[in-house]
């Protein structure tokens, strides 16, 4: 028998717990792992998926999600969904009911509406709000005018508050072209069961504000997430198009097949991405990259790391020791 083990990003705290009881109770894997994230997926505090994830640039909520099967290397996933929250349960229904990996935009849709998933409207009143003061704010060569920031509702102060540059005066449209450090968010969750089985499952909102129809890394096998029942599984949040171009979440399982530990191959996997950033404007004045990227990493064995390119930071864990948070290892250390 192996120990029980689920791991996720650090919004995924209760996530892992959820599907943690789920395993003890008997659930398959990758049963556990859906039921964990879809928590998340329902929770309008999350703005990073789900309900009340932040939307386009054009105010429309797009999910991506996707969902992988250890023991018989299934994958199903959606990509540019509307209407429908639970893009997690979808995925995991791709899976199992058609002949396909991954379906998007109104072809996913056309499948949740087949499958009796209720359509609704994504986009809470907060995140309406938030999109609309970025919309205001944008940019000085379009004609929004931003309200004063003291008439902004608690919530929107607090989400741009935490973007740079960071200042209260800085939040006019007059003084800067745009706003940075746009939320990528995310929530992976994977698990090894009692058999030694392994599954996992990332959903996401996406990039704040993006283009619309961007689909990032969540979706896509090998990329957002991947699993090999032979060797272990890893999954990513951050910056999706970096995991799309380098393949990161396959290329870490296959570091760990070359005899690499969970933190050695992610650091490993990382080391490559920081070192194929092409794009002056993802480059720090210290030439170092200037986004947030995360592994969450799990061997066959049960070891299980957490790898960021910032840190420090943390992930979720639970296993028979109880329900945690873990340090990152990370390549670089926040100034």
């Amino acid at each position: 028998m192996s120990e029980i083990t689920v791991i996720s990003s650090k919004n995924g705290l209760e996530a892992t717990r959820h599907a943690y009881h789920a395993l003890v109770s008997g659930s398959d894997g990758l049963s556990a792992v859906v039921e964990g994230v879809t928590l998340v997926e329902d929770d309008p505090a999350d703005m990073t998926v789900g309900y009340g994830g932040l939307p386009n640039c054009n105010g429309e909520v797009e999910l991506d999600a996707a969902a992988m099967h250890g023991p018989t290397h299934r994958v199903g996933g959606v990509a540019g969904l509307k209407g429908y929250r639970h893009a997690v349960r979808l995925a995991k229904l791709v899976l199992e009911q058609t002949k396909h990996a991954l379906l998007v935009g109104d072809g996913a849709a056309e499948f949740a509406r087949a499958n009796g998933f209720p359509e609704e409207n994504l986009l809470t009143e907060t995140a309406r709000q938030i999109w609309l003061y970025w919309k205001q704010t944008n940019s000085t060569r379009e004609d929004w005018v931003p309200p004063p920031w003291e008439t902004l509702a608690p919530e929107v102060q607090k989400f741009f508050a935490k973007m740079k540059p960071g200042t209260e005066s800085t939040h006019n449209a007059y003084q800067r072209s745009e706003v940075v450090d746009r939320p990528t968010g995310t929530i992976h969750c994977s698990c090894i069961d009692g058999s030694g089985d392994l599954s996992c499952v990332t959903t996401t909102s996406g990039l704040a504000f993006k283009l619309p129809g961007r689909v990032g890394d969540s979706a896509i096998p090998g990329a957002g997430l991947y699993v090999d029942n032979e060797i272990g599984s890893c999954g990513s949040t951050g910056r999706g198009e970096e995991n799309v171009r380098n393949c990161s979440s396959f290329a870490v399982v296959e570091l760990m097949r070359s005899g690499l530990s969970p933190a050695e191959a992610g650091l490993e996997a990382m080391k490559r991405i920081a070192n194929h950033v092409g794009e002056p404007y993802l480059l720090g004045d210290d030439g170092r990259p200037n986004f947030g990227l995360k592994f969450y990493v799990l061997a066959k064995s049960g070891e299980y790391a957490g790898v960021s390119m910032w840190g420090p930071t943390q992930f979720a864990v639970t296993d028979s020791q109880g329900t945690r948070y873990e340090d990152c290892e990370f390549l670089y250390a926040k100034p």
